[in-house]
């Protein structure tokens, strides 16, 4: 088994963290995001989409972070707890994965990586729909009263979502507005060090680029890049 990762990304580092929760060997392959190793000829023949993670397994080549915790999940988790069969508890950590993926990481992302990475602005529209996602996921955890992004049991569904709040940590983004939040984003530091570490690992990473942000002379095909002089 391969993943292809980058080393600060969070979808890449939810993988990441599934594969350690389930003790699985892979080959971890490091793509370069600033050297653009993903818009290379040979990366396109494994993920169309250009696209960080891809997970190959046998005959399995895959994207989408998403997808790829979903498979590992059913096919290596053996005790189901961390992707449950039950029709309704799957249904609620299959709505948590969309509600990051569709709503969360990408109000994150928007705030807090993009302006690192690529010729954009922190914006006071870009703050409120981070504090807009806050306040929804905030909403779930505490209409739920449960310990966890999806129930009272860890399950894939906490991966993404930590992976993406690490990212306001990243800047120093305070969460103390959001309580629930806070108490479950700590609960995970606390009760899984080790899957924690994996995060911090890019944390660190980002929080770096925050004070000394990168520049790229290679275009980009969708987003204005920091170009140097």
């Amino acid at each position: 088994m391969k993943l292809y990762s980058v080393s600060d990304g969070p979808p890449s580092l939810a993988c990441q963290q599934l594969l350690k929760a389930l003790d699985i060997k892979y080959e971890l392959v490091n793509v370069n995001f600033g050297k653009g190793d993903h818009m290379t000829e040979e990366y396109e023949k494994l993920n169309p989409q250009k696209e960080i993670p891809t997970l190959v397994d046998n005959d399995l080549i895959m994207g989408e972070s998403n997808a790829i915790l979903q498979y590992l999940a059913d096919q290596y988790d053996i005790s189901n707890k961390l992707y449950p069969k039950a029709p309704k508890l799957r249904a609620i950590v299959n709505h948590r994965l969309c509600f990051n993926l569709a709503l969360y990481y990408r109000n994150i992302s928007e705030y807090t990586l993009a302006p690192i990475f690529y010729d954009y602005q922190r914006s006071p529209l870009s703050l409120k729909k981070t504090k807009i996602a806050l306040d929804i996921f905030n909403t779930y955890l505490q209409r739920e009263n449960s310990e966890y992004a999806a129930g009272n049991s860890l399950t894939i569904a906490d991966f993404p979502l930590i992976t993406a709040t690490m990212c306001l940590e990243a800047i120093d983004f305070k969460l103390d507005a959001w309580l629930y939040v806070m108490k479950w984003y700590d609960n995970f530091k606390r009760k899984h060090p080790d899957l924690w570490e994996i995060a911090a690992s890019g944390m660190r990473e980002i929080s770096y680029f925050e004070k000394h942000p990168p520049v790229s002379d290679m275009d980009h095909p969708i987003h204005p890049v920091r170009k140097s002089s």
